[in-house]
């Protein structure tokens, strides 16, 4: 007999494949065979919070399949897991389309896209109650030809995992599930808490390969190695952020085999005091982050990490607009 994380893997891969295989007409018909009908959907700016199933179909996924009519689905990691006895199942990947026609704002390149999204979908008597989707935004505006943020890392079309495994439509394994969770419970509350002591004292050798690979979003990009990661992403984050506090206000957090995932919501509080990341001054404002990621276990340490972060409403915090900045052609490269 299945066990439910596989039936709950199995319903959303069935989704996604009739979602974007078929005729785009249907898509409100088929979200109602998988979606709750007061189902909420928690999500990037400027979707933001959407209740009910007719208001997350026509806010969310009928605009979306407007301006990509051939969009495809390509999730590179779906796995599924429990968090305080809820059934959870997460996936990462890209939607594939031609922008044929403008979204959210952003004018139509007429070009193949690739909309990074991070989801994480809730389970409740065999359909979805609650949906976290991220989509990086900011890398989506500069494959349409914008540019906001001078990332110090490449910005590129980010890959899935290297060993090409991370499509878990299978039974979970208990022990390597377990391991695989607890590995990262010590990395964030053992490792990476102690960042505002000193880079150094986190130990970060301790949880990661020293040659990880390390995804980020728009805005700030993706780096190899430990040495690389703290010199294009940690150092400045950290100075950015000294008193940033994470690995609370969790939504999810669950293994699955050699893979993890986590979202919080917001996942990092914090007050921007310094300069440099992003490429703005310090701003010295309270500020929150939601934040996704996915980890790939190897033997014992970390060898991959996929991460999302909201950096428009990130951004928004700060009195900083990229949507006014886009309809008004400010501040941008083209």
């Amino acid at each position: 007999m299945e066990s439910v994380h596989l039936k709950n893997k199995k319903m959303i891969h069935e989704l996604s494949s009739k979602l974007y295989n078929s005729n785009n007409d249907r898509i409100a018909e088929d979200i109602k065979v998988y979606y709750h009908e007061d189902a909420v959907l928690y999500g990037f700016h400027p979707i933001n919070k959407v209740e009910g199933i007719d208001q997350i179909i026509n806010s969310f996924y009928k605009p979306l399949v407007t301006s990509f009519p051939d969009l495809k689905k390509d999730s590179y990691i779906l796995m599924a897991g429990e968090y305080q006895e809820d059934q959870w199942v997460s996936a990462t990947g890209n939607f594939v389309g031609t922008f044929k026609n403008d979204w959210l704002e952003i004018p139509a390149s007429q070009h193949a896209t690739w909309i990074r999204f991070g989801e994480f979908h809730k389970i409740k008597d065999g359909k979805i109650i609650e949906t976290r989707l991220l989509i990086d935004m900011l890398d989506v505006m500069r494959q349409a030809g914008f540019k906001f943020i001078p990332a110090l890392a490449p910005e590129i079309n980010v890959p899935g995992p290297s060993t090409y495994d991370g499509l878990l439509l299978k039974e979970d394994d208990t022990h390597e599930k377990a391991k695989s969770l607890q590995l990262v419970e010590d990395m964030i509350f053992k490792g990476l808490r102690k960042a505002s002591s000193g880079l150094e004292k986190q130990g970060l050798e301790a949880f990661w390969k020293e040659d990880f690979m390390w995804y980020g979003p728009g805005g700030i990009g993706s780096t190899k190695g430990i040495k690389g990661f703290k010199d294009y992403h940690q150092r400045p984050f950290v100075q950015a952020l000294p008193d940033r506090v994470g690995g609370h206000n969790h939504a999810s957090r669950f293994a699955d085999g050699t893979y993890i995932a986590s979202t919080g919501w917001p996942s990092v509080e914090a007050t921007h005091t310094g300069a440099g990341w992003l490429g703005i001054p310090a701003p010295n404002k309270k500020v929150t982050m939601r934040v996704m990621d996915w980890w790939r276990r190897e033997d014992d340490l970390l060898a991959e990490n996929w991460v999302l972060i909201d950096i428009v409403e990130y951004l928004l915090q700060l009195d900083i607009d990229i949507f006014d900045r886009l309809r008004k052609r400010q501040y941008l490269i083209r």
